[in-house]
């Protein structure tokens, strides 16, 4: 996956793997496995996993999760210096969300050939279209991502 940002040096494997073990949280109650965080000064400020079917709610994806749970945590819908590690390339409803909070960073796992908001698909928040833009690292421990989504769709065929 293509680097979008000068911060490859940053260590995201420790927060991606906390992403995991979310999303794993999410497949174990019967939830599309995707798990994200958002870390702000190299602490976790939010946690989320999909949550669509425990809560009926079509936008409770694990990154609106997280990042209403960060602005809680932080009193404040600005989470300007943040960083999004989310399993899962976000899809466009994710994405914009991030542009709106005004992330500085999204960290994804695997990309999402048919709904994915950045690269896969739409190329939100990285084509400087809207007001806020962010820096995109894709492909972070891609293949334990992958192969959680691929597990968790294959037990329900």
């Amino acid at each position: 996956m293509t680097e979008h940002d000068a911060e490859s040096a940053i260590d995201d494997e420790p927060f991606m793997r906390r992403a995991l073990e979310l999303a794993r949280e999410a497949a174990r109650e019967g939830e599309v496995p995707v798990g994200c965080v958002v870390v702000v000064d190299g602490k976790v400020a939010g946690e989320g996993r999909n949550m669509r079917e425990r809560l009926h709610d079509p936008a409770a994806h694990a990154e609106i999760v997280a990042l209403r749970a960060a602005g809680a945590a932080l009193g404040t819908w600005r989470l300007d210096g943040a960083t999004l590690y989310a399993t899962c390339e976000p899809c466009p409803m994710c994405a914009g969300a991030a542009v709106q909070a005004r992330v500085a960073r999204v960290v994804f796992g695997c990309a999402d050939p048919k709904g994915g908001g950045v690269v896969s698909r739409y190329r939100i928040g990285i084509d400087g279209a809207l007001n806020h833009a962010f820096a995109l690292r894709g492909g972070v421990l891609a293949a334990e991502c992958a192969a959680l989504l691929r597990e968790f769709f294959a037990g329900k065929r």
